[in-house]
């Protein structure tokens, strides 16, 4: 998802208005941006807090500002300065996590971003997670506040197209419930559920932002007295599952089954692939469709 990024920020962001700041990460993706921004782009080194503090005096002289590195260095290292810098002046800046969940694997718990977007909600930060590299044009157009933009891996199947983009997606019809997966988890599943008759398969949506509001009315249609599935890379506790079920609470409403598969950390205590603890934690495409066919 980094080249598409870099490719929509040069679509969106290209302006003179905007900077773009990097802790001296993005090599073999960011070269076009940097060429592109000229003056504009600025390697801040590794020095998270610096950054975050130098995006946010740009940002009061009227200016716009997006910040990249990997994911836990952009929200965990300068929290305070996020919370202090940005969200009490509700600056127009974007902070861009690559890597969001266990994207980097092997080299283990401290490039994991696993709590991230519960940090943030907790700020008032606008959280967006894409599901597809085609939805990063759309989500750089409205970057008006403090937002923090969790990168992951487009997992759709080959050959596939999606749909516009939008809050909640419907990206594979079904008659037995819905899936809500959490950014490119729901690639996964609609890899792991493409094989299933329609009848015998939840629905599987992409849900990119966390907002009670955008819930279409289709999908709680869907899950009216029948299995809901929350899917995602990202512990329980702040995560996707947590906000739906106190949306659906909210409004009176239960589905006839609530599974929840959030990231589980460390089961085994050992660290591997982004593969290997996806299937640790039962969200691979072999446990999904175990999950929604036994």
């Amino acid at each position: 998802m980094r080249n598409a990024f870099a490719d929509a920020v040069l679509a969106q962001c290209n302006r003179d208005d905007w900077f773009f700041l990097t802790g001296d990460l993005g090599f073999m993706a960011l070269e076009p941006v940097q060429a592109a921004f000229g003056p504009r782009f600025v390697n801040a080194g590794v020095a998270e807090q610096n950054m975050v503090g130098m995006a946010a005096g740009l940002a009061r002289e009227s200016l716009r500002v997006i910040v990249y590195s990997i994911a836990p260095f952009c929200y965990a290292r300068p929290f305070e300065q996020i919370r202090n810098d940005l969200c009490l002046g509700s600056l127009p800046v974007c902070l861009v996590g690559n890597g969001g969940g266990y994207a980097y694997g092997h080299m283990g718990p401290t490039h994991h971003a696993l709590e991230d977007c519960a940090a943030m909600n907790a700020l008032g930060v606008r959280v967006l997670v894409p599901a597809f590299d085609d939805d990063l044009a759309a989500l750089l157009a409205q970057l008006d506040k403090p937002t923090y933009l969790r990168l992951g891996y487009d997992a759709r199947p080959a050959g596939h197209s999606v749909p516009a983009y939008a809050p909640w997606r419907q990206v594979l019809p079904g008659q037995r419930g819905a899936i809500a997966a959490l950014g490119p988890l729901a690639g996964v599943a609609w890899q792991a559920l493409a094989g299933v008759a329609p009848e015998e398969r939840p629905a599987v949506w992409a849900v990119c932002e966390f907002d009670a509001a955008a819930i279409p009315p289709e999908f709680l249609q869907q899950i009216a007295g029948k299995p809901l599935y929350v899917l995602e890379e990202h512990v329980a506790q702040g995560g996707l599952g947590m906000h739906l079920a106190l949306s659906l609470a909210a409004r009176g409403l239960a589905a006839g089954r609530f599974v929840h598969r959030p990231a589980l950390g460390y089961p085994s205590g050992r660290y591997g692939s982004q593969a290997f603890h996806r299937a640790e934690c039962g969200l691979d495409a072999p446990a999904i469709r175990t999950m929604v066919t036994d």
